[in-house]
C-alpha cells in the first residue's frame, strides 16, 4: 500500500469521460478511492456518499475519482442507476490497483482469494500521497475525507508536500483499459 509521502505511479485509465492521466492531474489535489465492485451494497453506500458530498469537495476544488476493476459498461450502468456525479475509472487489468497496493489477499468463510481492499488516497498537487485510509468502512467515509481535507493537519501536510516537487521515476505504469 502506498504511504503518505510516496509519489503516485503514472497512470492512464479509461472513464466514461475519456482517459484520465496522472500527468494531467499534477497541480491539483484530488481523491482516489478504490472499491471492490460496482453495484454491491457497501460500494453503493460509499459511492452514494461521495455523490451526496461532491458539492463540498467541489467547493474546495478537490475532484473525486472512484477506481475498480469493473469495465466501462458496468461503470456506466452503476453511475446511471445511482446518479453518480463523479468519474469512475476502469482498471480491469489491476495495474493501477496493484501499484497503489489495493489488490490484496482477502478471506471469506475460510476461502482465500485476491480482491480490492476498500481504500482512499488524497493526492497532493505535486503528485505525492497526502493521506491514506485503509480497510475503509463505507458509512460516513466521504464525510470523514472531506473533514480531513479541511483540517489543520491537512493544511500542514499540504504545506509540507509543496516543498517536494520532483518525483522519482515510477516503477510501474498503469495502462489504459480497453473499451469492451
Amino acid at each position: 500500500m502506498l504511504k503518505v509521502g510516496d509519489f503516485v505511479p503514472e497512470f492512464v485509465l479509461a472513464s466514461d469521460k475519456g482517459e484520465v492521466k496522472s500527468s494531467d492531474l499534477l497541480g491539483k489535489r484530488y481523491v482516489l478511492y478504490f472499491y471492490p465492485k460496482d453495484d454491491t451494497s457497501g460500494c453503493t453506500v460509499e459511492a452514494c456518499s461521495f455523490r451526496d458530498n461532491l458539492p463540498k469537495f467541489e467547493s474546495i476544488n478537490v475532484p473525486v475519482y472512484g477506481v475498480s476493476a469493473d469495465d466501462l459498461k458496468a461503470h456506466a450502468k452503476f453511475s446511471a442507476k445511482h446518479g453518480l456525479n463523479f468519474t469512475l475509472l476502469s482498471d480491469p487489468d489491476h495495474t493501477m490497483i496493484e501499484a497503489f497496493g489495493a489488490w490484496v489477499e482477502k478471506s471469506m468463510y475460510g476461502r482465500k482469494y485476491m480482491g480490492i481492499q476498500r481504500s482512499t488516497f488524497v493526492i497532493a498537487r505535486n503528485g505525492q500521497v497526502e493521506q491514506v485510509w485503509e480497510k475503509v468502512k463505507p458509512d460516513g467515509h466521504a464525510e470523514a475525507v472531506y473533514t480531513w481535507l479541511n483540517s489543520s493537519q491537512a493544511e500542514d501536510r499540504q504545506d509540507e508536500m509543496e516543498y517536494r516537487t520532483e518525483a522519482p521515476k515510477p516503477k510501474t505504469k498503469a495502462k489504459v483499459a480497453k473499451k469492451k
